[in-house]
């Protein structure tokens, strides 16, 4: 398997990793980047661009990182907050009286970035087009039941994080999320990074889809446990309901789809963007205008890092841990060290940061699999990641 790209002196395990995702793990097309103290130490990229195609991955091909996008999400949230123009202690209801229905009149707003909020799912799904919508969405989870009391315990938000999230950016900023997430996050900070894909971009997007893990894949934990196999299956169950929220499930290669706006579920990145902007959020990188550009204060990161949700989840029927909008590391997501913050996409994808030893990874795929928190190629680059050097090279 031949690998481009580049990786600082003492990275190098993160290199051979990144060839044995491709040669034992059953990788098709992937690309990641990773980048200490605002500056790039790796970037790496290789297979073929679409799952099912034959052209080969480019320097800055970008693919669909599924919940990986509710990282981002999560931050324009968190800038509000940092600005002065949301409360994450106020009532959502404050900001959309809507949503002061059907029992959710004391959700808090950081509950909805706590998976606390309690509308995982919707008693009648939305279609893709109604999905794509979000007014629709937004209607739809505003006069949904709550499935607990909201703040009193906590499930993962799969689907409905979309408009949840999505609404709150609208109503305290008057613009679309996806529009807002571009013009105070991608685009100062130069990222490849978008939600809602503009029609120029399309080209350098490959076509996704699942790939089954290698039958040599050696002892890696790839089955959930029975009673995980079985929430996914039951039709009744949360689990179920939660990811079914949209149903049928939509075409991730339509290009309508990809031009929708889901904070949830389909934002689009390069590996280098995913990595761009965690390494933001945790200090300085070079940004589009020239000089260096910092997204969170440090008071901000460690809100969006402190503990708000542990233990069983409602909906992954796993133990799980959350911060802000953000996972934390655990057993069910295993990430850099216990001071690391990020999400993976569902099968694949994962951005994080690592606020002690100043690391922010993005690893992005064009193959999914059935993980939801814990993928093992992405796992395979992190084990690589902490063996790694600190090295004082950087890639320039």
């Amino acid at each position: 398997m031949h690998v481009h790209g580049t990786v600082a002196e003492g990275y190098e395990p993160v290199r051979e990793a990144f060839v044995r995702n491709f040669e034992v793990l059953g990788d098709r097309g992937a690309a990641v980047a990773v980048y200490r103290d605002g500056r790039k130490v790796v970037d790496l990229w290789g297979g073929t661009r679409d799952v099912d195609g034959t052209a080969p991955w480019e320097h800055g091909t970008a693919q669909i990182v599924r919940s990986a996008t509710k990282g981002v999400a999560a931050a324009a949230l968190l800038l509000l907050h940092q600005r002065g123009e949301l409360d994450l202690d106020a009532p959502v209801g404050t900001y959309w009286p809507q949503y002061k229905a059907a029992g959710k009149e004391r959700t808090l707003v950081r509950h909805l970035l706590a998976h606390r909020a309690g509308v995982p799912v919707l008693d009648r799904p939305l279609t893709p087009a109604e999905a794509a919508d979000p007014e629709r969405g937004a209607a739809a989870v505003a006069a949904q039941p709550p499935s607990w009391e909201p703040g009193t315990d906590h499930g993962y938000h799969a689907q409905t994080y979309s408009w949840l999230t999505g609404e709150l950016v609208r109503r305290v900023t008057g613009r679309p999320v996806g529009e807002w997430i571009a013009d105070e996050i991608a685009g100062p900070l130069g990222a490849d990074l978008w939600l809602g894909l503009p029609a120029a971009q399309r080209a350098r997007v490959g076509r996704v889809g699942p790939v089954d893990a290698p039958a040599h894949a050696g002892t890696l934990k790839t089955r959930p446990k029975p009673a995980v196999a079985a929430a996914y299956a039951d039709p009744a169950s949360l689990t179920h309901r939660a990811f079914a929220a949209i149903t049928p499930l939509p075409d991730e290669n339509d290009p309508a789809y990809r031009a929708a706006a889901l904070p949830a579920s389909n934002g689009i990145a390069t590996a280098d963007g995913l990595a761009r902007f965690y390494a933001s959020l945790i200090g300085e990188v070079d940004s589009a205008a020239g000089g260096r550009v910092r997204l969170l204060r440090p008071e901000t990161v460690e809100l969006a890092r402190g503990e708000q949700s542990s233990g069983p989840d409602r909906v992954l029927v796993v133990n799980t841990r959350f911060g802000l909008g953000y996972m934390l590391h655990g057993p069910a997501s295993p990430l850099l060290s216990p001071t690391s913050f990020g999400h993976p996409g569902r099968g694949g994808a994962l951005g994080l940061a690592d606020p002690e030893s100043g690391l922010a990874l993005g690893y992005v795929t064009n193959g999914f699999r059935t993980s939801v928190t814990a993928d093992p190629r992405a796992q395979a680059l992190l084990r690589a990641l902490r063996a790694a050097t600190a090295p004082a090279a950087l890639i320039r």
